[in-house]
């Protein structure tokens, strides 16, 4: 691409005192007075490719989706003959496990029963196990009348969706109580931050956290060390089966699932992953990424697996896994899951069915209803398992079912896992590997050349090297102006001051978390009267993007960030890139062909690896109020705004005070901040 470079003598003749209303005679106060004025100066027009600038990133993000659906679709249409499915299944289940860091050893499960109800034609037995060493998960086995069943019954596995009182839920309930009172043992399990497994309590064991902000949470640790939430889950599920094929009134050959929204993600992995599940129902949650990024977005942390889209692993996939094993998808027409995408992915699924003559083992059922586990749902459910696991084809009706109250089934004394002697959390289990893997990349970093280290961090970030990425155009927008145009139509407005000084003195390249108006704003980027270039990169300043809704946890830009993680990208890597095109670009017009790096904030931690990886381009590099660490962000549980500088895996490798190493005295980090946003040193306001 052809570099079109803009002089700032040119940018000084300009005058970017028509930005800030300063003229000459004012100038002995030069870059203060200029300040407040500037933080008004807009740069981009009003539409970038017919979008709003704070939408570029989501406009550039559905480019690199619409790709990646196609490759998925040219894959899919391979999909010929038993072999090309039998490899592709393989691909994917390999993938998809490399993706979440593999699977934990088993240990035993050292299961208690707790406590026993009774109900008309079944019991309940109240069970706790440990998926990991003290690692509790609370359950309720469902188990039939003997008297009217003749055991081993068929078994079905029934994960909660995110409901605040997990198994409890009326509906799960439900769901559980039908089956047993038509022959098949039910096992429903609490998912971590639910029910009585809530992972932070307060002094009164009270939860702090929960639902899908909690796993999240626990989600951007595990993302730091190269797992996910979704391992958590997925392995909770597996140990789940685990016991319910340890009962001996269970047949271990006859084994379903079935759960409801985020239940419907926990059955759909399962059966993807564990070939003793013969048989799965999950409802309101298959729609594909094509129609989810198009309406709700991206959910929260477990639905959304590293670089998934990259190599290809859709919502359809997790039947495609299995087939030709028995699947139903229930839906509602008014889910916010798109009914549309769900009924692309039965069509896919069908064919592929029907392509190994199995036509019938796939299905669909569509309730006029929204979002839901209701009768209709549950009734599909019920005679769906009832054909495959106990070859019984008759129209069964959901009976009626007296519910527990939520005291009645729990499964612990104090309501609550975290109380039990020794227990850990998930946290604890973040925390552990960190510690491990900092232990084991300590001797490696220290052994390897700062070329070497360079290498590994490209390689878990993405970053390219500097003479990789392509040239800008620099589009000239008058009045000290500019914009930098790169990475297939992403556009970082600038404002550029005091450009006759480039010559003589250097040049500035400041970057704020709030964008340029907060780096012009700021009393110190540029005291000495030096040429100034003020950036917003992508998703600061004119191109932030807000999701209200989760901002205070995790900060503007989220549903851009997992959309680029879903396609195995970070928003770091892109904001590094960024940085080192501007300042390539500025450094060609001064005469050291080095600049100053100035950041501030959140960009810091994208600062610090531009700096890190191409040092020739930079005379200095000052980090200011910015997240000192990585592993402080695992270390402090809970955190704000950190999901944006996330890497997938970077632990594995190095942690920010590495790469701040490597910069030696060019570097000067100043007032660096904990994982809450809060100064090193100082209790944050509010945890």
């Amino acid at each position: 691409m052809k570099t079109k470079i803009v002089s700032l003598l040119v940018l000084a003749a300009c005058g970017l005192g028509a930005v800030g209303a300063v003229g000459d005679k004012d100038r002995g106060t030069a870059f203060q007075a200029n300040r407040p004025a500037a933080q008004t100066a807009i740069v981009l027009p009003e539409r970038i490719d017919g979008v709003a600038p704070k939408d570029m990133m989501k406009a550039w993000l559905k480019r690199q989706t619409d790709a990646a659906f196609e490759r998925w679709a040219k894959d899919y249409g391979a999909l010929t003959t038993p072999e090309a499915i039998s490899a592709y299944r393989a691909r994917l289940r390999a993938k998809f496990l490399e993706a979440i860091g593999g699977l934990p050893e088993r240990t035993p499960l050292n299961p208690q029963v707790t406590g026993t109800l009774s109900r008309d034609g079944y019991r309940v037995e109240k069970v706790v196990f440990e998926s990991r060493p003290k690692f509790f998960v609370s359950a309720a086995l469902f188990l039939p009348d003997a008297s009217r069943h003749k055991p081993p019954y068929p078994g079905v596995l029934v994960p909660c969706g995110h409901s605040e009182n997990g198994k409890a839920y009326e509906s799960y309930q439900t769901m559980a109580a039908s089956l047993a009172l038509a022959g098949l043992a039910a096992l429903v399990f609490d998912p971590i931050d639910q029910g009585e497994r809530f992972q932070l309590l307060d002094a009164t064991g009270k939860p702090l956290l929960g639902g899908t902000t909690a796993h999240t949470m626990v989600g951007v640790g595990a993302m730091l060390l190269g797992r996910s939430v979704a391992q958590f889950e997925i392995w909770d599920g597996m140990r789940a089966l685990d016991y319910l094929l340890s009962r001996p009134e269970v047949d271990p050959a006859r084994v379903g699932i079935t759960g409801n929204s985020g239940g419907g993600t926990q059955a759909s992995y399962l059966m993807a992953l564990d070939e003793r599940i013969k048989v799965a129902a999950p409802s309101c949650y298959l729609t594909g990424f094509k129609a989810l990024l198009a309406t709700i977005g991206p959910q929260d942390g477990e639905q959304n697996i590293f670089g998934q889209l990259a190599f290809g692993m859709d919502h359809a996939d997790y039947i495609l896994m299995r087939v030709p094993a028995p699947f139903l998808i229930c839906a509602a027409t008014k889910d916010f899951f798109d009914i549309g995408g769900t009924w692309e992915i039965f069509r896919q699924v069908k064919r592929l069915y029907t392509r190994l003559g199995f036509a019938e083992r796939v299905e669909i059922m569509e309730n006029d209803a929204p979002h839901n586990y209701n009768a209709l749902q549950r009734q599909s459910v019920l005679r769906w398992m009832a054909r495959w696991l106990k070859a019984q084809d008759e129209p069964l009706v959901e009976p009626a079912v007296a519910t527990f109250k939520d005291e009645e089934l729990r499964a612990t004394s104090g309501g609550q896992v975290m109380l039990l002697p020794g227990a850990r959390s998930a946290y604890d289990f973040n925390a552990d590997l960190a510690r491990e893997l900092a232990a084991k990349r300590a001797p490696l970093w220290a052994r390897a050349t700062d070329g070497e280290r360079r290498a590994k961090v490209r390689a878990v970030t993405g970053i390219r090297p500097l003479g990789e990425i392509p040239e800008p155009v620099l589009e000239d927008r008058g009045e000290g102006r500019l914009v930098v145009v790169h990475d297939d139509g992403i556009r970082l407005p600038v404002v550029a001051a005091n450009a006759a000084a480039a010559g003589g003195q250097g040049l500035v390249l400041a970057v704020a978390e709030d964008g340029k108006s907060a780096a012009l704003a700021s009393g110190d980027v540029n005291a000495g009267r030096r040429a100034l270039w003020a950036v917003d990169v992508r998703g600061a300043g004119e191109t932030l993007q807000t999701d209200p809704a989760y901002a205070a946890e995790f900060g503007p830009n989220l549903n851009e960030a997992v959309t680029a993680y879903l396609l195995g990208r970070s928003f770091l890597a892109m904001r590094a890139e960024d940085i080192l095109v501007c300042a390539r670009a500025a450094a060609a017009l001064t005469p050291r062909h080095t600049v100053d790096l100035v950041a501030f904030g959140s960009v810091g931690v994208p600062a610090l690896h531009a700096a890190a990886l191409e040092p020739q381009l930079f005379s200095s590099v000052r980090i200011v109020r910015s997240l000192r660490s990585w592993t402080g962000v695992i270390d402090s549980r809970t955190h704000r705004g950190q999901f944006i500088n996330a890497v997938h895996g970077a632990l594995e490798v190095y942690d920010l005070p590495d790469l701040a190493a490597m910069l030696g005295g060019k570097i000067k980090i100043e007032g660096p901040l904990d994982a809450l946003g809060a100064p090193m040193g100082k209790p944050a306001a509010k945890r």
